[in-house]
């Protein structure tokens, strides 16, 4: 498989990701892995932070949009999401940071319908004699009822887009540089 630097290439969860294997069967489950330039930063916090400041202004859009659509169900808004951030700084955007480690940052949220869990993930694959550096963003989202079923299935594509967008936008702006 070829990993281009602005190219997000659908992937398997890495097997050493730990959302790899924490839902039995989990509702959605996808990863996204972009090649990384050799002096890009190997802090995966600093790289998540770096990928979810990428967004496209068309994702403010459809996160508008889809708050108008689910506030009546129960499913936690951007704004209230925006506020449980605002109030700790254990979050990375909206999403709240639940373990870390030298090559992992997980994040994620529980909601009465469904749990999701986000990871980014650094790795290395030998290629003959060359290393190469890639980052895995993986989701994983396990659905408390048929109204999170059926949430996440109108939901997917869009998320996939705005994962593979973010990913493609940060590796035009530049990875930050490591330390």
């Amino acid at each position: 498989m070829q990993y281009a630097y602005h190219h997000a290439v659908a992937s398997d969860l890495p097997e050493h990701s730990r959302i790899t294997r924490l839902y039995d069967k989990p509702d959605l489950a996808d990863a996204y892995t972009v090649r990384l330039p050799a002096e890009a930063s190997h802090d995966p916090e600093v790289l998540a932070r770096f990928i979810f400041a990428q967004q496209a202004p068309w994702t403010q859009q459809l996160m508008r949009l889809r708050d108008i659509l689910v506030a009546g169900f129960g499913i936690k808004t951007a704004r209230q999401l925006e506020a449980s951030a605002a109030a700790d700084s254990q979050h990375i955007q909206i999403f709240r940071i639940i373990e870390k480690s030298a090559t992992e940052i997980v994040l994620g949220e529980n909601d009465m319908h469904l749990d999701f869990r986000l990871s980014v993930m650094l790795h290395s694959a030998t290629l003959g004699q060359d290393t190469q550096r890639h980052l895995t963003l993986s989701t994983v989202v396990h659905c408390h009822n048929m109204l999170g079923r059926v949430y996440i299935r109108l939901i997917a594509p869009f998320h996939r887009a705005i994962v593979q967008s973010c990913l493609r936008r940060a590796a035009r702006a530049g990875w930050p540089a490591a330390t």
